[in-house]
C-alpha cells in the first residue's frame, strides 16, 4: 500500500478535526450569504477552498467553522456581524443534513463520526465579537460557539494581539475575567493570533485546556503569529492542543516578506490586505507574475508538526488549515481535499498510525471533553460573571 493509500485508509478511521475554516466569511464576501449562488454540495474549485465533495475527499470528520468578523467592525456592529456568521453556519447545516451536523460536545463529535457525517462546530475569531460583554460571550456559547480566539490581528483594550504594537502587556484584569468565564461555561480559549505575553497570561489563568486553532512553530518560521517553544512546552501541564496552520506566510520563512509586499500591493490599490475577492485575486496574480511566489508544501507543514511534537508531545498537537481565510495555500494542500497528502508525508517520516490518530482526531475531541468537564466542576461553584472592563481595568 502506498503512503497516500495508507493515509486515506487511516483518515477513514480517524478523520481530521480541523480547527479553523473561514468559509462563512468567504460566503459573506462573495455572495452575501446567497447560498444558492455558492452551493457547497457542488465542487466549487476555483471559487472557494471548501465544499462538501472536497471535505469528503480530504477525510474531514469535524470542522470548526470560523464565525470571524474583521476588526474594523467594532461595538454592536461586530456583534451583529458575528450573529450573521453564526446564522450562515446554521443555514449550511439545515441545507445539508446528510453531510453536516451540528456538534456542541465531544460526544456529538463522536456520534457524527459514527453516522458518517461531518461534525460542525463554531469558533469566534476575536474578542471584539463580544463587545466587552460577558453576557454576549454567554449568548454566543448558547448559539453553539465552542471557542473564542481572544484577539484577531489588532489589540483589544483588554488583550494584546501578535500583530499589533504591545499595549496591555498580555491580558488586562478584564481579560483574565474573560478567560475565567470561558472556563466556567465550557468555551475553549483559543490563543491563535494573540501576543506571546497574552498566551502566557491566559495559560496562567485558565484551569481548562486551551487551543491554538491555527498556529504553527515560531522556531521553524519566526513569525509573531506562531507559538514560541516555551509556550508549546506549557501545553502538557495545561492539557491544550496546538493546531498547525497551512498559511504559507506563517510556515515558510521565504514567504513572510513576499506576502508583506503582496499585501502592500493590495493596500496601494485601495483594498484590505485580507480581501479575497476576484478583484483582489487578479491583483495578486499580476503581482505574482513579476514577483515569483515562494511555495510551501506538505513537507513544510510536516516540519512544523515534527517540531511541535518534539516540544509539546504528540498528545498536544492538531491541524487547523485556515482554508478560505488565506489567498495562498501550500502545494499539495491546495484545498480541503489535501489532508491525505500531509498524512502521507508524516507516514513517510515514520509517524505511527496511533500518533496520527491523535493528531487528526482524538486530541481535539479530548480537549473539548476536558473543557466540558471543567465547566461541570465550576458551574456549581460560581454563577455567571457580570464584570465589566470599566469596573476591572482601572
Amino acid at each position: 500500500m502506498s503512503p497516500l493509500d495508507e493515509a486515506r485508509d487511516l483518515l477513514a478511521r480517524h478523520p481530521v478535526v480541523d480547527g479553523h475554516n473561514d468559509l462563512p466569511w468567504a460566503l459573506r464576501e462573495k455572495v452575501r450569504y446567497d447560498l444558492d449562488r455558492c452551493d457547497i454540495a457542488t465542487d466549487l474549485t476555483g471559487r472557494t477552498h471548501t465544499d462538501i465533495p472536497r471535505l469528503r475527499a480530504g477525510g474531514v470528520g469535524a470542522q470548526f467553522w470560523s464565525v470571524y468578523v474583521r476588526t474594523d467592525l467594532t461595538g454592536d456592529a461586530a456583534v451583529s456581524a458575528t450573529l450573521e456568521q453564526i446564522d450562515c453556519v446554521d443555514q449550511l447545516l439545515a441545507r445539508h443534513p446528510a453531510d453536516l451536523v451540528a456538534a456542541l460536545t465531544a460526544d456529538d463529535m463522536e456520534a457524527a463520526r459514527a453516522e458518517g457525517r461531518i461534525a460542525s462546530l463554531k469558533g469566534a475569531e476575536g474578542g471584539h465579537s463580544i463587545n466587552e460583554s460577558l453576557a454576549t460571550l454567554r449568548a454566543l456559547y448558547a448559539l453553539g460557539v465552542r471557542y473564542m480566539t481572544l484577539t484577531h490581528n489588532d489589540n483589544l483594550a483588554w488583550a494584546d494581539s501578535a500583530t499589533d504594537v504591545p499595549n496591555v502587556g498580555g491580558l488586562s484584569p478584564f481579560g483574565h475575567a474573560v478567560v475565567r468565564e470561558m472556563n466556567r461555561i465550557g468555551m475553549l480559549v483559543d490563543l491563535s493570533h494573540v501576543a506571546a505575553t497574552t498566551m502566557r497570561d491566559a495559560l496562567s489563568t485558565s484551569v481548562a485546556p486551551v487551543i491554538f486553532s491555527h498556529s504553527s512553530s515560531r522556531a521553524i518560521c519566526d513569525h509573531p503569529r506562531n507559538i514560541p517553544d516555551d509556550v508549546l512546552g506549557l501545553l502538557p501541564a495545561n492539557g491544550g492542543v496546538a493546531m498547525a496552520t497551512f498559511v504559507p506566510k506563517f510556515i515558510l520563512p521565504a514567504a513572510v516578506s513576499w506576502t508583506q509586499a503582496a499585501d502592500d500591493n493590495l493596500r496601494a490599490h485601495g483594498l484590505h490586505h485580507l480581501d479575497s475577492s476576484p478583484e483582489a485575486m487578479k491583483l495578486h496574480e499580476a503581482f505574482e507574475a513579476t514577483h515569483p511566489r515562494p511555495v510551501a508544501t506538505a513537507s513544510t507543514v510536516a516540519d512544523h508538526l515534527d517540531h511541535m511534537r518534539e516540544v509539546a508531545g504528540v498528545d498536544h498537537i492538531g491541524i487547523g488549515g485556515d482554508f478560505d481565510g488565506t489567498a495562498f495555500t501550500p502545494s499539495g494542500l491546495d484545498d480541503v481535499s489535501g489532508y491525505p497528502n500531509l498524512v502521507a508525508e508524516l507516514l513517510s517520516r515514520g509517524w505511527s498510525a496511533a500518533d496520527l490518530a491523535k493528531l487528526t482526531w482524538s486530541n481535539a475531541v479530548r480537549v473539548l471533553r476536558d473543557a466540558e468537564s471543567v465547566s461541570r466542576e465550576l458551574r456549581p461553584l460560581r454563577g455567571p460573571s457580570n464584570a465589566t472592563r470599566a469596573s476591572l481595568d482601572t
